[in-house]
């Protein structure tokens, strides 16, 4: 299941995936309609309204032929624009953001589409014969051919429309932030209601056992990882598995993956090596970081001085504020996994003082003396705290608050505006946040 969810996740993240299926729909699209254009029964449609139907063989062969050169075209004009837009949102914004541009949809069918038209006009273009040759025009597919040239015209405005809006950086941010909550809506689904407890597991099991390190294979991202299966192979093998690298960690071939302990040997080593799925890139199939460090990267290229775009910046700290309330409320998963009443796997999972600290801290820190950022950064953990009550997680939050204070307090000289952070630093107070 893991592995499928992975295959997926890399087809929806190409550029090549639904153009093909589309391609392969007109192609079976129109050997159809020429079959049903060969039938008996259809001569009686075509003598029925010969003004519709009654297209000659020449004047077919223009009308697909222009119809096809006019869709490649356009298919190459859209790809060019594409690629400019990959080109400008990765100088302006960050390059992993480049992942949402290829796994959109609505770019990937537009592209298909208009590869689709062409190949469906090749393909009812090479069944038009001449009376010499046994005449055969298939008026229903040439029909059907000028409804697709209208079809991809339509598509064109869209896509037009679609890119325009799509390399706006509000759009990009809400985006990244959309899927973001979605990963944590399925990786974390419960909520921790008003009495849950923090996320500290139970003490490890065994504290004076011998830890066998298992390496990595190869070199990558950790992209998912199949913990089900990790726990049943651990009961099933008698050992307690702790993991040394977590989703969204990079591990070098060689360094440890897992540890083991219990018997180990070549065959447990190749069945956890199995259970990983390791790629050159972080993915958010289990990674809930990962749209959060997209959004950290558009901030801290918005705060670069190069480009000093402070709306921009104070929009990622707003739709991370989303999602971090999102997680706020939400209990992450223990990370000593049991079975049959023994701790038999040790996760290295995503916590919320991690995701907290990745959210906020390298924005602060670029952001000294940026009255309207650290403003922004206050009310957005004002936001998270009103989202959960549990006590680990406000301890986490006043932390971050605290550490805004000082860079306001040592590098905004000015009076008025440390009066506005200073109100917002009342306000946790007021609320128990300090």
């Amino acid at each position: 299941m893991l592995n499928l969810r992975s295959l997926w996740d890399r087809l929806r993240s190409s550029l090549w995936f639904v153009p093909t299926l589309l391609v392969t729909g007109a192609v079976a699209l129109a050997l159809g309609l020429v079959e049903i254009d060969a039938s008996a029964e259809w001569t009686y449609v075509q003598d029925r309204w010969p003004r519709l139907f009654g297209a000659g063989a020449a004047g077919s062969r223009v009308m697909l032929s222009a119809i096809a050169s006019s869709m490649i075209t356009v298919a190459g004009v859209a790809f060019s624009i594409t690629i400019v837009a990959l080109a400008l949102a990765s100088s302006q914004y960050t390059s992993r953001i480049l992942r949402n541009f290829m796994r959109d949809r609505a770019n990937q069918t537009v592209l298909g589409t208009f590869l689709g038209i062409f190949v469906y006009c090749v393909v009812v273009l090479r069944t038009i014969r001449d009376g010499d040759e046994g005449a055969f025009v298939p008026s229903l597919a040439v029909l059907f051919g000028v409804v697709l040239s209208l079809v991809g015209i339509g598509c064109l405005i869209f896509f037009i429309h679609h890119i325009a809006s799509s390399i706006q950086a509000a759009c990009i941010i809400k985006s990244a932030a959309d899927e973001t909550i979605d990963v944590i809506d399925r990786l974390f689904p419960d909520e921790m209601g008003e009495v849950a407890g923090s996320d500290a597991g139970p003490a490890p099991d065994p504290t004076s056992a011998v830890w066998q390190p298992i390496p990595a294979r190869v070199t990558g991202y950790i992209q998912a990882v199949d913990g089900h299966s990790l726990l049943q192979l651990a009961g099933k093998r008698e050992v307690v598995i702790r993991m040394e690298r977590g989703v969204g960690e990079f591990v070098v071939e060689g360094a440890p993956l897992v540890a083991v302990a219990g018997p180990s040997d070549d065959g447990l080593a190749d069945a956890v090596a199995d259970l990983y799925t390791v790629g050159r890139q972080r993915t958010a199939v289990q990674d809930a970081g990962f749209g959060v460090r997209q959004i950290v990267d558009i901030a801290l290229k918005a705060l670069s001085p190069g480009i000093n775009d402070t709306t921009t910046a104070v929009t990622c700290v707003q739709y991370l504020s989303a999602v971090l309330a999102r997680l706020a409320a939400r209990h992450l998963a223990d990370p000593y996994r049991t079975d049959g009443g023994k701790v038999r796997v040790i996760v290295r999972g995503a916590n919320f003082p991690g995701l907290l600290g990745e959210a906020f801290d390298q924005i602060r820190q670029n952001a000294e003396g940026n009255v309207a950022v650290l403003l922004a950064l206050l009310g957005a953990l004002e936001v998270v705290a009103g989202r959960t009550r549990d006590a680990g997680r406000l301890g986490s939050i006043a932390r971050q608050v605290r550490l805004i204070a000082e860079v306001a307090r040592r590098t905004i000289p000015s009076l008025p505006d440390r009066e506005g952070i200073e109100a917002a630093l009342d306000s946790h107070t007021n609320r128990g946040i300090t």
